[in-house]
């Protein structure tokens, strides 16, 4: 059945809350590694397996990785806060209680525009603040194991306004987002590793209404795409039951990725259901405007920076996109259109030869691609020498040296190709019978026994022009 008109008598209402945990070495409160994997249970101390008596230690470089998230998104840093405990009794957390921020986060207030096929969205973001994380539940079968090794490992918790009126808008939204902390160096976002996770809130109104209607959450999507999935099927689910004249209730549900469906999994908690308190073992957190200039100072351009740039440069969207995946190509291609005039040229070449896997810079100098660039886009090396050039000097080496000395140059005078010429017809007399009859196609003949005879370094044009005027 066509559920098209769904979408045109009721409107969505999204808000996400995004968790990421922070690129640090240690944990929030205690010195056991933050690192992904390890044996179960062994980054693991009497802090973060919540044994009494023991008292938390708050890791700076999370407070500053969570002040630099602020200002990649536009908030304004609180310079004074503070620490709560968010009570909840679940096997992931040991002591009973998270240690989070509750009526005063260190982030509140900013936003993020996003491009969509509808044009420019400006998403808001409520809040951000610091927690710790849970452990790992692994079911198999009747019996529940639990991995404390990601038990404390520092978390920012994003949470926009409830801005997001379609699935395309929540993805563009998550993609900028992820974006934007990656190129901060703020989180991996490795969402296959549940360093970035996602929970969606989602209500449904008549279009034309002012009034939110009843809102669904569903938690921990590990993935953009399910994201978009998620929210396309809840918002549908909730438009048929108020369609059929039913009620919506408020849910915490899962997305399940086999069916591409949401599933119950408990009625929603309250914030009194969680009986938030002042965190009593942490002091006050106090931020000095000094150290926020300091690590607005210190943060990289963002990616719309260099989209920017590499726009203005002359180079092609679809190039730009490519560029722009990792935080290390974009800064090393920044640096090679500072040093030539041939950026779309530099850009085909190192995306065709030297592009690199994973979040690793490319081998090839700038310098280098930048020089090869210049000489392919004067017609000085043929773009098949430029290719072979570029795989030659990643690892380094100098393109001028290995150019010279693997024969690389164009051969342009006239007279060197003239002979050539000269000599390809005198061995291929069909051929040059045929061009003199006005087929075109043997003109390529000719021109690729120049080639062969030149080891592909003459000038093609100088080439074509020779072979009509001697074939007259």
């Amino acid at each position: 059945m066509n559920k098209s008109y769904l979408f045109d008598k009721y409107e969505m209402i999204v808000g996400l809350e995004v968790h990421a945990e922070l690129r640090t070495e240690s944990k929030i409160f205690c010195a056991c590694s933050a690192a992904y994997g390890g044996a179960p249970n062994t980054h693991v101390c009497p802090i973060c397996l919540g044994i009494p008596g023991t008292m938390p230690v708050l890791n700076r470089r999370a407070v500053r990785f969570a002040i630099a998230a602020g200002l990649v998104t536009d908030c304004e840093i609180a310079l004074h806060t503070h620490f709560d405990r968010k009570h909840y009794f679940y096997p992931d957390l040991p002591k009973g209680y998270q240690i989070t921020q509750y009526d005063e986060p260190i982030c509140q207030g900013g936003a993020i525009t996003v491009e969509t096929e509808g044009g420019a969205r400006k998403i808001g973001i409520t809040r951000i603040h610091l927690e710790e994380d849970a452990g790992k539940l692994m079911h198999d079968g009747a019996l529940t194991k639990i991995d404390y090794n990601r038990c404390g490992v520092p978390l920012i918790e994003i949470v926009s306004e409830p801005d997001i009126r379609s699935a395309e808008e929540a993805r563009a939204y998550l993609r900028a987002l992820r974006e934007r902390l990656v190129f901060a160096g703020i989180s991996d976002c490795r969402m296959n590793e549940g360093s970035m996770r996602c929970d969606v809130n989602l209500s449904v109104r008549l279009r034309g209404e002012s009034t939110f209607g009843v809102r669904t959450e569903i938690k921990n999507i590990n993935s953009i795409a399910f994201a978009g999935k998620a929210i396309a099927y809840e918002f549908l689910r909730q438009a048929e039951i108020l369609e059929a004249g039913g009620e919506i209730t408020p849910e915490t549900r899962r997305y399940d990725e086999a069916t591409g469906t949401t599933v119950l999994m408990r009625k929603k908690e309250s914030a009194a259901d969680y009986r938030y308190m002042r965190e009593p073992d942490l002091p006050a957190l106090m931020i000095s405007p000094a150290e926020v200039e300091e690590i607005r100072a210190s943060l990289p351009p963002m990616p719309e920076t260099y989209r920017r740039r590499f726009s203005e440069a002359g180079i092609s969207a679809a190039n730009t996109e490519r560029l722009t995946e990792t935080p290390a190509v974009a800064a090393y291609f920044d640096a090679v259109i500072g040093r030539t005039d041939a950026a779309e040229t530099a850009a085909n070449l190192l995306i065709g030869e030297a592009f690199p896997e994973g979040e690793s810079a490319p081998e090839i100098a700038p310098d280098a691609l930048s020089w090869i660039a210049e000489k392919m886009h004067g017609r000085e090396i043929t773009a098949a020498s430029a290719r072979k050039l570029v795989s030659l000097c990643c690892g380094g080496g100098d393109p001028e040296a290995i150019a010279k000395r693997e024969r690389m140059f164009v051969l342009s005078d006239e007279g060197e190709i003239e002979a050539l010429v000269r000599a390809a017809m005198q061995e291929n007399p069909d051929v040059v019978r045929q061009i003199r009859e006005g087929k075109e196609k043997a003109k390529q003949v000719l021109v690729g026994a120049v080639m062969k005879k030149s080891a592909g370094r003459a000038d093609a044009q100088i080439t074509r022009r020779l072979i009509d005027a001697l074939c007259r």
